[in-house]
């Protein structure tokens, strides 16, 4: 069972994050990153199935800038044998890194090529259907669990009201969400065989950004909350101030 999976450095959930100078990107003064917590799912799972079948690779691949590569070292750490570090200087949005995905993963033999189901920075949701497409593999999204057997993925997929069950051919790609893989912690065994651990760097180039960012802003401000009586009383003065102010109803 050889496995790739596809990860991002992205601003830890708790970070508190501002705005740059240039009103386009997010000042990384400060700021830790981590390990996109929806690829650790995919990481977990490479991890158990190939702990299932007893044998096998688990590679793990970023696109970023060298910092990128403590994010590698992390997925290391859970486990993973070895990794790649797509080297680019320049904020590639989407597109631009299934290109330079595909262009590395098209060369390795593999059954399974895993994505979380989106990065929190982005909420793009399509790298991992977009490097499928460019590969000419087949993908399912949202994946909560999956199986492996006569080299057929069934998978399950998390969908509005349900769940629903695809069958696809080897190789594939998944994208993964919370369900059955349960991220492991690294040991620290683990942190420090990561270290000896092959890590290669390659140059990579995006090319021209097909989405371009014009401007953050921060959300308005909330207002405060007002009062506007007690008990039964108060109804009559919140529908009028639903329907008249608020225009809710």
């Amino acid at each position: 069972m050889k496995s790739i999976v596809c990860v991002k450095r992205v601003p830890d959930t708790e970070a508190r994050l501002r705005i740059a100078g240039d009103e386009k990107s997010v000042e990384a003064a400060g700021v830790k990153f981590v390990l996109n917590p929806y690829d650790e799912f995919a990481v977990e799972a490479a991890l158990k199935h190939k702990e299932a079948a007893g044998s096998g690779e688990v590679t793990a691949i970023s696109v970023g800038g060298a910092e990128s590569a403590e994010t590698l070292r992390t997925a290391l750490a859970m486990g993973a044998d070895n990794a790649v570090l797509l080297k680019t200087s320049a904020r590639a949005e989407g597109l631009a890194v299934a290109r330079v995905l595909a262009e590395e993963i098209k060369g390795r033999e593999y059954d399974l090529l895993l994505f979380g189901m989106k990065a929190i920075d982005d909420d793009l949701q399509a790298v991992g259907p977009m490097t499928a497409e460019l590969l000419g593999i087949p993908a399912a999204s949202a994946v909560t669990e999956f199986s492996v057997a006569d080299g057929k993925v069934t998978a399950q997929r998390e969908i509005e009201g349900g769940h629903e069950v695809v069958e696809l051919r080897t190789p594939c790609a998944l994208t993964m969400t919370k369900g059955a893989y349960e991220p492991r912690y690294a040991s620290l065994k683990g942190i420090m065989a990561a270290k000896k651990k092959p890590l290669e760097e390659k140059a990579a180039t995006t090319g021209d950004a097909g989405v371009e960012t014009r401007k953050l802003s921060y959300p308005a401000e909330r207002q405060a909350g007002r009062i506007v009586g007690q008990g039964a009383d108060a109804v009559p003065a919140l529908l009028k101030l639903l329907r008249e102010e608020a225009k809710v109803i």
